[in-house]
């Protein structure tokens, strides 16, 4: 059985599930956002199950922590997809939060709110912030520890002063994806 190549979401509000679900028509695969929620209650060997179950080639996973400070549930899930071995997370979208450095992690690049990519992070809004290849957010916290190839930082899915709306498409989030199954 070949391993269900995954793509980590940290973030599971309404936003990110509408989000999400406009995405994953758009360019393809399963956003699990049945799943989703702020915080995340679904258990991972529920998840898994489910994505054992999906025949897609692509699957997003939403997780969240609800600005739980320390590991909390969507990290626990992450923990627990990431010693799966009938699951590879090819990358993660890694979601910025007001946590004032409490929670962060490494990114390989950031998307600001206008689209441009660079080294920086940025913020909730998807304004580049002075920290160099670093994002904080509240469901972050692991990724970096974890073997993951790609983690690309962006502001607030389907927010960022109205610049990743689902109207026009959720531009933001959606490079960050593309740019994820790029490498």
């Amino acid at each position: 059985m070949n391993a269900k190549e995954i793509i980590i979401i940290t973030d599971g509000d309404h936003f990110a599930r509408k989000a999400m679900d406009v995405i994953s028509q758009q360019i393809g695969g399963v956003a699990l956002t049945a799943l989703a929620d702020n915080p995340s209650k679904i258990d991972a060997n529920t998840i898994i199950k489910t994505i054992q179950h999906i025949d897609a080639e692509l699957i997003y996973v939403l997780i969240d922590d609800a600005g739980f400070s320390g590991i909390g549930s969507g990290e626990h899930i992450l923990k627990t997809l990431a010693h799966e071995p009938s699951i590879t997370i090819i990358g993660a979208v890694a979601v910025a939060a007001h946590t004032k450095n409490k929670e962060w992690t490494r990114i390989s690049f950031a998307i600001d709110q206008d689209g441009n990519i660079t080294s920086k992070g940025v913020n909730k809004e998807g304004i580049p912030i002075y920290d160099d290849k670093r994002i904080n957010g509240d469901t972050v916290y692991l990724l970096d520890q974890l073997s993951i190839p790609t983690v690309v930082g962006i502001g607030d899915i389907g927010k960022m002063q109205g610049r990743d709306d689902v109207s026009k498409g959720c531009p933001i989030t959606r490079k960050a994806i593309e740019m994820i199954l790029e490498r």
